[in-house]
């Protein structure tokens, strides 16, 4: 019991220092350092109200194409089939017994509806008939 006490406690003091408002975690995040860098290359939060930018590199981005040049088809395929066995081992494969099952599932349900569309159909061709008179 006073463990749980002592949490509720902790957890209260948590929330008398949590911002209430979205603004106030704005400002919260504002003034403290993350070491983090945003998206623009900026320090910290970009809704800080300063005018910060990014320094440049001193150099122009290397383009790719002259890099590598062309892959041929045979490595693309050979690089297509390595992922599908990668990702054919992160399936979880069902068990024989529920492979049985979902088969039988399946089966019965494809069953039924193969039944009762045979049955609307002969409904509609009688109807059809008697509306008509050819039957």
């Amino acid at each position: 019991m006073s463990e749980d006490r002592e949490q509720g406690q902790d957890g209260a003091r948590d929330d008398a220092n949590r911002p209430s408002s979205a603004a106030a975690r704005r400002e919260r995040r504002a003034s403290r350092p993350t070491g983090r860098k945003g998206r623009s290359g900026e320090s910290g939060s970009s809704g800080s109200g300063s005018a910060r930018t990014t320094e440049s590199k001193g150099r122009p981005t290397p383009s790719r194409d002259g890099r590598q040049g062309r892959v041929s088809l045979f490595r693309k395929i050979g690089r297509f089939l390595r992922e599908v066995v990668a990702e054919l081992r992160k399936v979880i494969w069902p068990t024989r017994k529920a492979l049985a099952t979902y088969t039988l599932v399946v089966l019965v349900f494809v069953s039924v509806m193969v039944a009762f569309v045979a049955g609307v159909d002969v409904l509609f061709a009688r109807g059809v008939g008697w509306l008509f008179g050819s039957g």
